[in-house]
C-alpha cells in the first residue's frame, strides 16, 4: 500500500514557490516530546526562528515552509496516499472522481486540493478554520479551489450552511487534520452532514484516537473494533 504515496505533486508545486527558507534544524532528542508539542529552528533571511510544528497559522504565512518541513524532511505523504486510495477505491466500485464535488476539510494550504485536482475530480471547496490558511491555498495553488471558506463547522453560520448544502458535495476529504485540537469531533460530524448520500468519505486519524482509553470522543463518533495488525498508517 505505501506505493500509493507519491511526491511528484508536491514537488513540482514546490519548485514554483519562492521560498526564503535557508535551513531547518531539529533538537537533538524529542524524549517525552507529544506529537503536538514538537518544534524546530529554521533559518529565514539570515535570522533563526523557533516553529512549533502545529503553529500552522506561523507556518502558513511562509511560502514553502510546510512543503520543506513535512513533506521534504519529514517525509509525510498523506495527502497523495489519500488520494490516491481514494481513485483506486473509486474504481474498483465502478466510479469515477471526476464526478466529485469534494468538500475538504481542514484544507490548509491545499496539498489535498493539488492531489485531488490531479485525478480530475469535478470541483473542491475547501474549509479551514484560519485565514492564514485560505491566504496560502490562494498565493501558492490560485486555481485548486472553487471556493473556501475560513469557518468554524462547531459554530457555522447559517448563510455559510446553506452555500455548502447548495454545492451539493458527494466526498469528504479530511487529511492530516483530525484530532489535537485542529479539528474537534463536532466539526467532523458536521462535515459529514454536509455530504450528500450516498456520498464518500476519505480522512486518516492516528490510531491512538481509537482506542477506547481516547478522551478526544474521536472513538464515540468512529467506533471501529480494531486490533493493530489491521491498521492501515499513511
Amino acid at each position: 500500500m505505501t506505493g500509493l504515496a507519491t511526491d511528484t505533486v508536491w514537488q513540482n508545486r514546490l519548485e514554483r514557490i519562492d521560498s526564503d527558507v535557508e535551513g531547518i534544524h531539529f533538537p537533538d532528542s524529542v524524549d517525552g516530546i507529544d506529537q503536538d508539542e514538537e518544534w524546530c529552528d529554521i533559518q529565514l533571511n539570515g535570522e533563526s526562528r523557533r516553529i512549533r510544528f502545529h503553529d500552522y497559522s506561523d507556518i502558513f504565512e511562509i511560502p514553502g515552509l510546510y512543503e520543506e518541513l513535512f513533506y521534504d524532511r519529514l517525509k509525510c505523504c498523506s495527502p497523495s496516499y489519500i488520494a490516491n486510495l481514494l481513485d483506486s477505491v473509486v474504481r474498483e466500485y465502478g466510479e469515477s472522481t471526476d464526478e466529485f464535488r469534494v468538500l475538504d476539510v481542514g484544507a490548509g494550504n491545499g496539498m489535498v486540493g493539488d492531489e485531488l485536482q490531479r485525478h480530475g475530480v469535478e470541483s473542491i471547496v475547501g474549509i479551514d478554520i484560519i485565514r492564514e490558511a485560505r491566504d496560502a491555498a490562494g498565493r501558492d495553488r490560485p486555481n485548486v479551489y472553487e471556493d473556501y471558506l475560513v469557518t468554524d463547522l462547531t459554530d457555522l453560520p447559517e448563510v455559510e450552511e446553506e452555500s455548502l448544502r447548495r454545492a451539493e458535495a458527494n466526498c469528504l476529504t479530511t487529511v492530516a487534520a483530525l484530532g489535537y485540537g485542529d479539528i474537534p469531533p463536532l466539526a467532523f460530524a458536521k462535515a459529514l452532514d454536509l455530504i450528500a448520500t450516498p456520498g464518500w468519505l476519505a480522512f486518516n486519524l492516528k490510531e491512538s484516537f481509537l482506542r477506547e482509553q481516547d478522551t478526544s470522543g474521536f472513538s464515540r463518533l468512529i467506533p471501529i473494533p480494531f486490533n493493530e495488525s489491521q491498521l492501515l498508517t499513511a
